[in-house]
């Protein structure tokens, strides 16, 4: 049932039941408000009579249709969360904003010292960053999708955008890589993925399988598998000796 704060938005129960007197839809804050006890309650939630309506509808029986009326609107709830089922981190490299899958993703955190691999060459792998006290491989995005600069600094006055570390994690697999500005997650629904158009970078276009609408912007939605086939095989590159 409806908690008593609630039911002056619930007509239907006190209409079928004609014990109550459903006083607030008629002289209360949703009627003409005429009651004198408003000058005292200042509103019908706060009156003894309204608080026995609520009592008696508890302890009563389901009105006629309540039941499915309430089923629907749980449904269509659930329906509506589920089509929705597709969530990623939205962030910028550079010029292009990307996104990979949320489950991917460890931790976000502030820039921090990346202290290079020596006598190890290899543009994908920039070195390693202190995460927490852990050594983590540390890649550049901006190099395996060939990813253009962001264009000049903002004018004087404008919002500055904070870069960030990005860690991400897939079958045991952990790397982190810089992003120069994180939007945050969004979820979506898949059905409303486009295909990736020919005027989308090179780059870009070989390691996304979709294309995520957010705000007035195309966003490529990356593919997490073979994003990471590349960072092991850059990383074995690195390494070896």
């Amino acid at each position: 049932m409806p908690p008593a704060a609630d039911i002056e938005t619930a007509d239907a129960p006190a209409a079928h039941d004609r014990s109550i007197d459903d006083c607030w839809n008629r002289i209360g804050v949703r009627g003409d408000g005429s009651c004198a006890q408003l000058a005292c309650h200042i509103h019908c939630r706060n009156c003894e009579v309204y608080s026995a309506a609520a009592a008696q509808l508890r302890n009563g029986g389901l009105p006629p249709g309540q039941l499915a009326e309430w089923t629907g609107l749980v449904s269509r709830g659930t329906q509506a969360q589920a089509q929705r089922s597709g969530s990623a981190l939205i962030f910028r490299i550079g010029a292009e904003w990307l996104a990979l899958p949320t489950v991917l993703f460890e931790e976000i955190g502030a820039q921090r010292p990346i202290h290079s691999l020596p006598h190890r060459h290899n543009g994908a792998v920039l070195g390693v960053a202190n995460i927490r006290g852990e050594l983590i491989v540390c890649i550049s995005l901006r190099h395996i999708l060939g990813v253009e600069d962001s264009g000049p600094p903002p004018a004087a006055g404008a919002h500055a955008p904070f870069g960030r570390m990005l860690v991400v994690q897939r079958h045991g697999h952990r790397a982190v890589f810089p992003a120069d500005e994180v939007h945050g997650i969004e979820r979506y629904d898949p059905r409303e993925l486009s295909e990736i158009p020919s005027t989308l970078s090179k780059g870009t276009a070989a390691y996304s399988r979709a294309l995520l609408s957010w705000r007035d912007k195309s966003v490529g939605l990356l593919d997490e598998a073979l994003l990471f086939q590349t960072l092991n095989r850059s990383l074995a590159l690195a390494t070896a000796t």
